[in-house]
């Protein structure tokens, strides 16, 4: 049975799609089978993972309306090896065209049940926004990780979204728990940086992960050439600590 995990956090550019699609690539690097959802409408993810989000036949848009199965619609990222859910521009006309469906909430959940038996992992990367996408993602997951940059305002936006977790979990998903917070673009000459992490960890305790993703100038540029950081540059500081989060995150899965 899959493990499915949300990659959300409600602030743009803390590097959801990043974390999103080098996780999975080190978690392929490290046997897993992994599935990675692109649930944003940008399609980022998508082309990280090396596919060519303007050729789609079928994309994330047509499984969460019905019109086609998740075995129908993914892609091998060969870069990666891992599987793609791809998706593109149409899938910002999902939003409006949900709204009167049944089980509007739980579209991605029940899609997914289907290819549950072919994955050890499936990642769902999320929209910066708490939108009706990223509540199907929260509707379909055991977890939440949490990227952030140490900064104050991370601090304020996170308030927000642990509140969300809390009401989604409450009324709609009662296996929805936070997994992690993953400090990111981390950078250990600032003062700020510093005093926040050491906040988060007396905040949060064990549910802050020991792995701390630094900035990085390779994991940058990889996506220009449609390549994930891991498999860009392994030697990279970047790609190192994504492998050793794609270690943390299946230890992590043992306890749950």
């Amino acid at each position: 049975m899959a493990k499915i995990f949300c990659v959300a956090n409600q602030k743009g550019g803390v590097g959801k799609t990043t974390t999103s699609v080098n996780l999975a690539a080190g978690l392929a690097k490290l046997e897993q089978r992994v599935l990675l959802v692109d649930l944003d409408p940008q399609g980022n993810a998508t082309m990280g993972a090396g596919i060519n989000k303007a050729t789609l036949q079928a994309s994330t848009y047509h499984v969460l309306l019905g019109e086609a199965e998740v075995k129908e619609a993914r892609q091998r990222s060969e870069a990666g090896r891992f599987d793609v859910l791809p998706a593109n521009r149409e899938l910002a006309g999902a939003e409006v065209e949900m709204v009167d469906l049944a089980q509007r909430e739980r579209r991605l959940k029940h899609a997914l049940a289907a290819v549950d038996a072919d994955y050890d992992f499936i990642l769902v990367d999320c929209p910066p926004a708490l939108s009706m996408l990223t509540l199907n993602g929260l509707c379909a997951a055991h977890g939440v990780i949490i990227p952030m940059q140490c900064e104050y305002y991370a601090l304020e936006g996170l308030s927000d979204l642990v509140n969300t977790i809390k009401k989604v979990h409450a009324n709609l998903n009662t296996d929805l728990k936070i997994i992690g917070l993953l400090r990111v673009m981390f950078d250990p000459r600032m003062t700020l940086s510093q005093q926040v992490s050491a906040q988060l960890e007396q905040h949060f305790g064990g549910k802050v992960f020991k792995t701390i993703i630094p900035r990085n100038v390779r994991l940058a540029e990889a996506p220009s050439y449609g390549v994930p950081g891991v498999t860009f540059d392994p030697s990279s500081k970047g790609a190192q600590a994504y492998i050793a989060f794609g270690a943390e995150m299946v230890e992590r899965i043992k306890t749950m």
